[in-house]
């Protein structure tokens, strides 16, 4: 979208928000609490008690488990519309219904907002992150010339890779071999799910599909 205007790019953002979430029944969730059925009290869900949760329960909260749920929107059945802020990412089915997946993001002065599409997808892909990251993080240093796909590869199972018209952004959504980490702010910018379900959605969306991230008071994303 070459020479188009900061305002007319937030104009786009915000036609895209009401149209995701016009008529939409989200339900209203606290990402940074959970439910402890255990002790019955509402925990803070910061990653150490994250870890200790998904260890004792072998699985993520209830809440951030893939469910179909209502979902009312403009938007064609196959788009994945992303809500940064409660942690969920949800794929459009016809019948005002979507497939509503828990996820992680960025962490903060990492997160983005825009609209962009799935350029490509890879089963259990190499990673190799940006020289940003390189530069400022030891442990991605060295794997600068790429990490091999596997279990312990940070994008999992599966990636799909976000682009803006045919340039990569750089952002995935992929899987993670953490998934007590779902649910929080942690990444550098990618959206990050359960390999299992980054499997399924995976097996449900098509290359060129939507892409439409959602998230209050992150930056917008200066492809768009």
């Amino acid at each position: 979208m070459a020479g188009t205007s900061m305002y007319s790019r937030r104009q786009l953002l915000l036609t895209a928000l009401i149209s995701a979430f016009a008529l939409t029944t989200t339900p209203s969730f606290a990402a940074t609490e959970i439910y402890d059925a255990k002790t019955r009290k509402w925990v803070k869900y910061d990653r150490a008690t994250a870890r200790k949760m998904f260890a004792r329960n072998k699985q993520a909260p209830e809440a951030f488990r893939p469910q179909v749920v209502k979902f009312r929107t403009a938007e064609q059945p196959g788009t994945i519309i992303i809500d940064g802020n409660q942690h969920f990412l949800y794929l459009v089915q016809p019948g005002h219904q979507a497939i509503r997946y828990g996820i992680g993001v960025g962490r903060e002065g990492f997160g983005w907002a825009g609209i962009v599409r799935v350029g490509r997808v890879a089963e259990w892909p190499t990673w190799t992150p940006p020289a940003e990251m390189v530069a400022r993080d030891p442990n991605a240093a060295k794997w600068a010339g790429g990490q091999p796909g596997g279990p312990d590869n940070p994008l999992g199972a599966r990636a799909l890779y976000l682009y803006e018209g045919d340039r990569d952004t750089i952002y995935r959504i992929h899987g993670t071999p953490e998934p007590w980490t779902i649910g929080l702010d942690v990444s550098s910018g990618c959206i990050r799910m359960n390999n299992d379900d980054i499997v399924d959605l995976h097996s449900r969306i098509k290359v060129g599909a939507k892409v439409i991230v959602l998230m209050q008071g992150a930056a917008l994303y200066k492809g768009v």
